[in-house]
């Protein structure tokens, strides 16, 4: 199947082989899921528990080529992402707008920018204008540890890399100005507390 972005570029899904077993000791608290994985986990704890409504968003594609080996069976041959996403996710808690991304790394040392897009940039400034709490949750993957970074300091160092500095996030810098959350059972990763020590 073929599945395009709006300025007609194939979508190319990772091809990177994943890891093998290790005699490695293993760390339990994660148990190999995705960021993205966690924060549906978490986000379903937050609903249903009614302390938040923070949905993932979903991201439209146009269908325009469609095989049907038989009666019971459709197999889409190709499609295109109608528009450029914006973030992750997006919701409400205790009254307020709260948007947010989420990114990964295997880099131990620094968070590399080119993990975001000009168009969310834009988006994160957009909402910050508009007085919405926006953040992203950045996981460093190797070592398994998970911080918020506020978007208004994502985009002072977005700023910098338009300006010729460098191209990442020292991991000294998102210490710094960002809160490290530590992953728990219930919920897997706590982003509220850290909501609620800044804003409320």
């Amino acid at each position: 199947m073929s599945i395009r972005y709006p300025n007609g570029k194939v979508y190319q899904a990772s091809t990177t082989p994943k890891k093998e077993m290790t005699t490695k000791k293993i760390s339990y608290s994660n148990r190999g899921m995705t960021l993205e994985e966690d924060l549906n986990e978490t986000n379903s704890y937050y609903l249903e528990r009614q302390i938040a409504v923070i949905h993932k968003k979903p991201t439209p594609v146009q269908i325009v080529n469609v095989d049907y080996p038989s009666r019971s069976a459709a197999v889409i041959k190709e499609a295109y992402f109608k528009q450029a996403s914006t973030t992750d996710y997006n919701g409400i808690y205790r009254g307020r707008y709260i948007d947010f991304e989420a990114k990964e790394t295997k880099n131990t040392t620094s968070f590399p920018l080119q993990n975001f897009h000009q168009h969310q940039i834009s988006h994160m400034r957009h909402v910050l204008d508009q007085e919405g709490i926006c953040f992203v949750i950045l996981r460093f993957s190797i070592t398994d540890e998970v911080y918020y970074l506020e978007a208004s300091h994502l985009l002072e160092f977005w700023d910098r890399l338009l300006n010729g500095g460098r191209k990442s996030i020292t991991k000294k810098e998102i210490e710094e100005y960002g809160h490290k959350i530590l992953i728990g059972y219930q919920p897997r990763i706590p982003y509220i507390s850290i909501l609620d020590k800044l804003y409320f």
